[in-house]
């Protein structure tokens, strides 16, 4: 009795040992660390980044936080408005000098002259929700979704906006756009999705495909969908309309932590940001996976990662938290 006992720990043990081994482990260190801790004079929590040019960007976040850069985003200068609260900007946009900031409780803002002044344009009381994202499209036309999903376009400098869907999708957890204006968003406890694209009169609503509620989605540069699953999964349809999706990753098994926002740099290299500064690389469009360990000592988790072309980029975060892409030439 005492020999079979024994025996069966054994294998259990090694049981264990096999599937850990399955499993993967960690992940392997990126060879370079290209991403640079950027002081910025605010504790609040950062939500969205833009540029006028290479050199002058704007910082939004909450407590109605406006920061401002001239040197590429090396360093930041916060900017005051004056307004009634302290408003919870969630998104800013730029299209040459013009530009748009939009937040909760529901509010826009405008400028022509790359944020020198700003304008408050009124907004309609039976807008459904509040203002979530903007883009600036060019001269006075801009689009604006809102946190239950409903999509406005302006072409006249935001005097009178377009409803682009005949009814809102529900709350959102997040929403994204594509370069070409279709739109994914994931609902607020991400039991599904809903995809719209331009010329559509509603939202077509999608079951996840897994029993892992989705985190967030967006798209890739040749117009599929990207979605990233809680338990640190991330996932690619095979096919733009997303009914058809590839196998599940799960680059790192050994942890638990979210995966928050996915980003390109390039073509094929993917930046993927996670909770405790979990930052993740892939050089061959996701076969492959790394981590860049420089930042795991940021204490913050990392939401968005934006890219404004290959050799410009930032991530935001809790607290004041920013990453500057700084590409060496090795990395190059």
């Amino acid at each position: 009795m005492r020999i079979a006992t024994f025996l069966q720990k054994i294998l259990a043990v090694l049981a264990v040992a096999i599937l850990c081994t399955a499993c993967g482990g960690y992940l392997p260190s990126t060879s370079v660390n290209p991403w640079k801790v950027i002081t910025v004079p605010t504790d609040a929590n950062l939500l969205d980044i833009s540029f006028v040019n290479h050199s002058h960007g704007w910082l939004v976040g909450a407590n109605a936080t406006l920061v401002e850069t001239t040197d590429g985003g090396n360093t930041w200068e916060t900017r005051s408005l004056d307004l009634d609260q302290p408003y919870r900007f969630t998104s800013v946009s730029f299209s040459g000098d013009e530009g748009w900031i939009v937040g909760q409780p529901s509010i826009l803002l405008h400028t022509e002259d790359q944020g020198k002044s700003w304008s408050r344009i009124p907004l309609s009381e039976k807008l459904p929700g509040s203002p979530n994202t903007v883009l600036a499209l060019g001269p006075k036309a801009a689009e604006m979704t809102t946190d239950v999903g409903a999509i406005y376009r302006t072409a006249d400098g935001g005097r009178t906006w377009k409803a682009m869907v005949e009814e809102a999708v529900g709350v959102v957890r997040n929403i994204s756009r594509s370069a070409d204006g279709k739109y994914v968003a994931v609902s607020a406890r991400g039991n599904f999705y809903s995809t719209w694209e331009p010329g559509q009169s509603a939202w077509e609503p999608h079951n996840r495909n897994s029993s892992r509620r989705v985190q967030n989605m967006g798209f890739t540069n040749d117009g599929r969908l990207w979605m990233l699953a809680r338990g640190g999964q991330i996932q690619f349809s095979n096919e733009p309309n997303g009914e058809e999706w590839q196998e599940p990753i799960s680059p790192e098994f050994s942890t638990s932590w979210g995966l928050l926002d996915l980003a390109y740099r390039t073509p094929d290299e993917i930046w993927v940001s996670g909770g405790s500064g979990n930052l993740l690389h892939s050089s061959d469009g996701g076969k492959t996976w790394e981590k860049d360990r420089s930042v795991e000592d940021v204490p913050s988790n990392l939401y968005k990662i934006k890219f404004f072309g290959p050799e410009q980029g930032f991530i935001i975060g809790q607290q004041g938290t920013l990453l500057k892409y700084e590409q060496s030439a090795e990395a190059a």
